[in-house]
């Protein structure tokens, strides 16, 4: 078998019930609890109508502009896969459109994430199927390969494993690998409702401040009252 032309099995993926109990959750709040350390990139934003992102990432290692190896990802995908695309961020041609997307949505895929571009953006953007890209392009893409499927991919320094958890809302993408998603949602779960008790204590003119000034007391900032 050779490296970078390859397809390989994915022999793990988180569970229906690790899936529905983080699509809950703001992205942010999962954010903050793996402290705020790793994160999908900033250029990948929701390209779709509306709607959150959660599932097990079927991932794709693609050259810019190629999508051979996306094809046979729809062809492999399960239902309630993410299919997570690095295509080198490249936004010369576009990596998948309308048609892709029809497939997807007939097999039962619960999104697609491309480090690259789409095409067909009207619409991608009439949907609520979710699609996270860099941009969008009218170029169509190629199918020549190479390509893998199932391998360690990397989007802006997140590191994404086959079956490892993906997520995405308006506020962007993480991962939470496969072996942390307990402990990771403990902790954002946690986060969560301390944040919904500050909320209603804003609304009640009940926040207190002064947390502020001894954090500034603390690293010694001049001119506080």
């Amino acid at each position: 078998m050779s490296a970078g032309f390859r397809i390989l099995k994915r022999h793990r993926k988180v569970d229906a019930g690790t899936v529905e109990r983080f699509a809950r959750l703001p992205v942010a709040n999962v954010s903050d609890s793996m402290s705020r350390m790793t994160g999908g990139g900033a250029r990948l934003r929701p390209m779709h109508r509306a709607g959150g992102l959660a599932g097990p990432a079927l991932t794709v290692k693609a050259p810019p502009g190629d999508n051979l190896m996306v094809h046979k990802a729809i062809a492999l995908a399960e239902v309630g896969d993410i299919i997570v695309v690095d295509a080198g961020g490249d936004l010369t041609n576009a990596i998948t459109g309308e048609m892709m997307l029809m497939q997807m949505i007939k097999r039962g895929v619960a999104g697609l994430i491309i480090n690259g571009a789409i095409r067909d953006a009207g619409y991608i953007r009439s949907q609520d199927f979710p699609v996270f890209a860099a941009g969008i392009t009218h170029r169509g893409p190629y199918k020549n390969g190479p390509g893998e499927i199932n391998v360690s991919i990397a989007i802006d320094g997140m590191v994404i494993e086959p079956g490892d958890l993906v997520i995405g809302d308006d506020d962007g993408l993480l991962c939470v690998p496969f072996d942390q998603t307990d402990a990771v949602f403990k902790a954002a779960i946690a986060k969560f409702e301390a944040e919904q008790k500050q909320i209603a204590n804003i609304q009640a003119g009940m926040h207190d401040p002064s947390w502020v000034d001894k954090q500034l007391r603390d690293l010694k900032c001049e001119g506080l009252d």
